[in-house]
């Protein structure tokens, strides 16, 4: 099975960066998700608001092999991503920083990413491309050496942690 991302894309972008030239910064993100595609092999789906657009219709397309959607005017990425993760459930990871989309993802049993976190794995990504090599794995999500039932991750920590290794 393989992994599928449903990623806020200006939620994604706001976390580095301040919003100069949006079309560029959409472009760049589509670019670097493209990388992260292909070397991580998952499907990537990013969504963003019509917002900073001027389309008035929302839209679908692929792209470098990612299916970029653009809502309609007047819709929030966040009800297209809250229906993904309806939709799919468990077989879902959600990349927002959103509490309220992180909430409701969760609780179908989706995966959620901070936005800040998934944009230090797409960086590695990055890197490992233009490299060619992988950056050593220097804190190992699961090591922590607790031991003993009250030390134990939730059901819920379990999960993301497992998820984080495949992404």
């Amino acid at each position: 099975m393989s992994l599928r991302l449903a990623i806020d894309g200006y939620n994604l972008i706001g976390v580095s960066t301040d919003f100069h030239d949006i079309e560029a910064l959409r472009e760049a993100l589509i670019e670097s998700l493209a990388v992260y595609r292909k070397l991580r092999r998952v499907k990537v789906t990013v969504v963003f608001d019509a917002t900073f657009t001027s389309r008035l219709t929302g839209s679908r397309e692929v792209r470098s092999g990612i299916e970029v959607v653009f809502t309609r005017g007047g819709e929030r990425a966040d009800s297209i991503i809250k229906e993904y993760a309806r939709v799919k459930g468990a077989g879902l990871t959600i990349v927002t920083s959103d509490r309220e989309v992180a909430t409701y993802a969760a609780d179908r049993g989706s995966v959620v990413i901070g936005s800040g976190e998934f944009r230090g794995l797409l960086e590695s990504a990055l890197y490992e491309d233009l490299k060619g090599a992988a950056l050593d794995d220097e804190d190992d999500a699961g090591g922590r050496g607790k031991k003993g039932p009250s030390k134990k991750p939730t059901k819920a920590e379990r999960k993301k942690i497992n998820r984080l290794k495949k992404l």
